[in-house]
């Protein structure tokens, strides 16, 4: 059936075309009723997750994940739109071109007849005259859901009507083979709403004669036939194999030589069996009479080709195989040779609904157990004349139907009742008719009986029609209906999965329209990708479905493999990370709620800006968690580690549940060999060890003075035994102390880099009076002897001497000091003016503000540390660096080769580097650490002190190494205040009024001055940090 827009204005139009994506052909059932609430329509859709298995997961479960045959609302009883129901239409603004609509004289205007169809019910067929037989055969058919299916899947070869727009025309659907007037009535048998239909077309298209009777038994053959030979041009297999698949089976005529006893099989296919009833009570006695041995002897002896002459034989037929649905032919319309026409054999057959094939066949232990499905009945005397009808039962329900013509009867109590059909008809043999017992019917009108293999699986939802149709964004819908904005281009992008399929979880927020309305929308909006029943993405329907049985069990598995984990491993086992044992679980269920779109992922959460106390802990913490199950027992080869301290055996029964959560984790069997590379690492690792421990000791034993640090020569104070010093990088020297303390857990140092105190031209970086001052913790001066020491054991890249000369010839003479290589006055230069600008041009750097009571106290209640300048402060309280720092600047192992690459740049970094580590201010008590900017004006700064001292900014008074800071526009730089400084703050009295300090305050800093230090100082930047805590 077409719906056809009536002729009118042009809102009617658009009015006609809205309805016909409403009806049932555009994405639903002929019934609709209000929708659930979208939670429960999301649980119901994914319900079946519950008892399939992912690998089990067919076309029918992901069409019920994405809601294919949830019934469309109906305007009215739907007062909004259903969000989970792709099929509900209504409430996206349709009201605009429906208006009040009257929906029962909408539907008169549809069905001028009023013969509806009751809901739950199924579709008549018009008999043209004659045709009662065939409509008993197409209802059987119609019934058999599993040819119905695959018809539906039957392309259609009809030719495309093309309107200008190369949109296809609406005409009347014109059937034009076999398979499509099949198909067509099928379609309209499932979805007509009327109660009943014509079936001229099919009736046209096969030539029958409407008026004259024909034989039901051999129009079932002929057609069969022809619908098999249709169907084996099919490229898709299921539909060109539906026939043999459920029709078809196979027996062989076997011949037996009594003479020799050879063997001679004639194979041969069937569609249904043909038992002769005549002298016969009992269905089973006709088939044991359809089997049974025949013999050959006299004129009708069987020629042997063994024994090459007519030999007495026998002869019957042996059941190789049967059908899915087993068609049992009654022949009751028989050749009478006296009369020379049919005649009809009124005989009653009794036949039960279970029919057990086994003792027939000749392979035993199948599933051969079938159920009674149809019975086609011939209501009438003679062969010529009568009536045909159907009782076929329902393979969804269980209901028996009768189907006579345009009526249709449901049997009451899901039973066979055929009683009151054969005392209709009178016969001219008064025979009585047989009691029968439960569960067996007898029938004198039955001539053909169905059984369907009762094995097989039957299925437990409608088969709906899969016409084509689309999937449309719900937003563009409603914009497309609301005429206020231009229409944009289809996007649906939004809502892909990452198979560039539709998403499951974006069903909510699409509509389901016909493949006709999406050939509109596109051809005149354009855009993309077009969402055809391809785009159900079976990949995401099955991940997900694995993920929710996993997740309900996540629980029950988690205690069972608890349990497993106590007892004792027999046999072979599986080697688990004891990390990951811990961890399991909860690492499962975020690996499920990642997959599951329900959480975010689990490594941002650990990806903060808090750092704890002990920094090496932090990475190593954050590296196990970013582990996968089982990876923290691999070794950097990939294989297992070599420690069993780290692992830990588990039952195989145990493993199979963990792996089930964690597919692609690493699987160690207990019988897999540890990495051979790690065990040879660890044989050398041993072997190295103990030579690390005797280089160390060597090494200890040649330079004791240097290693425990005395008897050391100062600059400062020359000692008058030696004339000649030199000097290597304090660096190289911690570096070997380290190494000689702990040789197992260091590297040993090879070289002595020097180059690191050398510029790139070669030239020392610093003066004999620097050396004595600031930059003395910058290198470590060596005894000649140590030096001769020093160039046995080590690699050194350059040399670096100081050498003490007598110059003049007063007396006393004037002492010089020369170094070798000179001094390189340039880099000298550039290098103290890169540390004065860099002190001056800083951001978010630590001062600290010291409150005293009194000037004179200051200093020495304050401690030398307080004077950033003071080198012997430092030099006899400086802090260890932490074990394994290293400057990135200085190479132990490549010598000097890097070094005479280093760029003046990287120079002044290492510089920094080292002097801010030397020189670290210590804590005192009293005062507070405020972070500052270079470019910070001093009136900024008093906003700070006051919000950490409660001091007003008119009551302080501050001052750097005794300079007084008082211009408050000055920046900070530009007032000598450097990183690590110490301002000393002296307070006035504090003013009892604090309602008077707000004014002040409002006068002294201005709304927008607030404003600029909001940005400066957010809250994830502390302004204040006591050094106290």
């Amino acid at each position: 059936m077409v719906w056809r827009s009536p002729v009118g204005q042009r809102r009617r139009r658009r009015r006609w075309r809205w309805r016909r994506r409403r009806r049932p052909g555009w994405g639903g059932a002929p019934w609709g009723k209000a929708m659930a609430p979208r939670l429960q329509l999301e649980k119901a859709a994914w319900r079946w997750a519950e008892t399939v298995r992912p690998e089990e997961v067919s076309q029918e479960h992901i069409e019920t994940a994405y809601r294919i045959w949830l019934e469309p609302c109906i305007r009215g009883v739907c007062r909004r739109n259903c969000k989970g129901n792709p099929n509900c239409l209504v409430g996206i603004g349709e009201h605009i071109w429906l208006g009040e609509i009257d929906e029962n004289s909408f539907h008169n205007i549809d069905d001028p007849n009023c013969e509806r169809r009751k809901k739950n019910s199924f579709v008549g067929l018009t008999n043209l005259g004659a045709t009662c037989y065939v409509n008993t055969f197409l209802q059987v058919w119609f019934l058999n859901l599993e040819l119905r299916q695959a018809l539906y899947l039957c392309p259609s070869t009809c030719s495309d009507y093309m309107m200008g727009d190369g949109v296809q025309e609406e005409r009347d659907y014109e059937p034009q083979t076999i398979c499509e007037h099949l198909q067509y009535l099928f379609a309209l048998l499932q979805n007509s709403n009327r109660r009943y239909i014509d079936p001229s077309g099919f009736v046209k298209a096969l030539g029958l004669d409407t008026g004259q009777q024909q034989d039901a038994q051999e129009f079932s053959k002929l057609f069969m036939s022809l619908l098999e030979d249709t169907l084996s041009k099919q490229k898709n297999p299921d539909v060109r194999n539906i026939v043999q698949q459920q029709f078809c089976g196979e027996y062989a005529y076997v011949t037996v030589c009594n003479q020799c006893g050879r063997e001679s099989k004639l194979l041969s296919k069937f569609y249904e069996l043909e038992l002769n009833i005549q002298g016969h009570k009992q269905l089973t006695d006709c088939i044991s009479e359809f089997l049974k041995e025949e013999k050959l002897e006299g004129d009708n002896r069987y020629f042997c080709e063994n024994c090459q002459s007519k030999q007495n034989a026998t002869r019957k037929i042996r059941l190789l195989s049967l059908p899915c649905t087993l068609n049992l032919q009654l022949m009751r319309f028989v050749f009478d040779r006296q009369t020379g026409h049919k005649k009809k054999l009124n005989t009653y057959i009794g036949f039960s609904e279970m029919l057990d094939m086994e003792p027939y066949v000749e392979h035993k232990g199948g599933a051969y157990v079938y159920e009674l499905s149809a019975v086609l009945i011939h209501r009438g005397v003679s062969a010529y004349s009568g009536h045909y009808i159907a009782h076929v039962k329902d393979p969804q329900s269980g209901e028996w139907y009768k189907f006579n013509d345009e009526d249709i009867e449901k049997m009451e109590g899901k039973k066979l009742q055929l009683g009151i059909e054969e005392d209709l008809e009178p016969s001219k043999s008064q025979t009585r008719k047989p009691k029968c017992g439960k569960g067996t019917h007898c029938s004198r009108n039955a001539y053909m009986l169905v059984y369907r293999l009762q094995t097989q699986e039957k299925p437990n939802t409608a088969i709906q029609v899969p016409e084509p149709y689309e999937f449309v964004s719900l937003e563009w819908l409603q914009k497309w209906l609301d005429e206020s904005t231009p229409t944009k281009p289809i996007d649906n992008h939004a809502c892909l999965c990452s198979h560039d399929k539709l998403h499951p979880d974006k069903i909510s927020i699409m509509k389901r329209i016909s493949e006709y309305a999406a050939d509109i929308f596109y051809s005149r909006y354009g855009g993309g990708p077009r969402l055809t029943v391809k785009a159900l993405c079976k990949e995401c329907v099955v991940e997900r479905c694995r993920v929710l049985r996993l997740k309900n069990q996540l629980n029950e598995d988690y205690k069972t493999v608890n349990n497993l984990l106590k007892a004792t491993v027999k046999g072979d086992g599986f080697w688990v990370g004891k990390s990951s044992l811990r961890s399991w679980r909860q690492l499962a269920l975020e690996q499920l709620d990642e997959q599951d779109g329900e959480a975010d992922q689990s490594n941002g959460k650990m990806n903060g800006s808090t750092f704890s106390k002990d920094e090496s802990k932090e990475e190593r913490k954050e590296e196990e968690e970013e582990l996968n199950f089982n990876e923290d027992i691999l070794c950097p080869h990939g294989e297992l580690c070599i420690s069993e301290n780290e692992r830990r055996l588990v039952s195989q029964e145990a493993w199979s549940k963990l792996q089930q959560y964690f597919p692609k984790a690493p699987e160690f069997p207990s019988y897999r060999e540890c990495c051979s590379q790690c065990k040879i690492l660890e044989r050398e690792g041993e072997e190295n060890e103990a030579l690390h421990k005797m280089i160390a000791n060597e090494q200890k034993t040649s330079l004791p003075n240097l290693f425990q640090d005395k008897n050391r020569p100062c600059l400062s104070n020359w000692p008058e035994d030696t004339d000649v010093l030199y000097i290597v990088s304090q660096f190289f020297v911690e570096e070997w102390r380290k190494f000689v303390r702990k040789p197992a857990r260091c590297s040993p140092v090879s070289s002595v880099g020097n180059s690191a105190l050398l510029c790139p031209h070669g030239g020392l970086m610093f003066t004999f009076a620097s050396m004595t001052k600031e930059d003395s913790k910058l290198i470590a001066l060596i005894w000649p002897s140590e030096w001769q020491t020093i160039q046995k054991l080590f690699v050194v890249d350059h040399v670096i001497k100081i050498t003490r000369t007598e110059v003049g010839d007063t007396n006393p003479s004037e002492t010089q000091y020369v170094s070798e290589p000179k001094l390189c006055p340039e880099c000298r230069e550039g290098l103290l003016c890169q540390q004065q600008r860099d002190l001056r041009e800083y951001t978010q750097a630590t001062i600290y503000v010291h409150k005293v009571v009194d000037n004179k106290k200051v200093m020495k209640e304050s401690a030398p540390e307080l004077n950033v300048s003071s080198s012997e402060a430092e030099e006899d309280k400086e802090e260890a660096k932490p074990d394994g720092e290293k400057d990135p600047d200085f190479s132990q192992s490549n010598g000097g080769t890097k070094r005479q690459k280093i760029s003046h740049q990287n120079y002044i970094a290492y510089q920094k580097q080292v002097i801010r580590r030397s020189m670290r201010h210590r804590k005192v008590r009293g005062e507070k650490a405020l972070l500052v900017s270079a470019n910070q004006t001093l009136k900024e700064l008093k906003i700070q002190i006051m919000h950490a001292f409660s001091v007003a900014p008119f009551d302080q008074n501050l001052s750097i190494d005794g300079k007084i800071l008082s211009d408050d526009c000055a920046t900070l730089g530009t007032l000598g205040v450097i990183p690590e400084s110490v301002i000393l703050l002296k307070a006035d009295e504090p003013i009892a009024d604090y309602a008077a300090m707000d004014d002040v305050m409002q006068v002294c800093m201005p709304e927008e001055g607030f404003k600029d230090l909001r940005v400066c100082f957010s809250p994830q930047v502390p302004v204040s940090l006591d050094t106290n805590l």
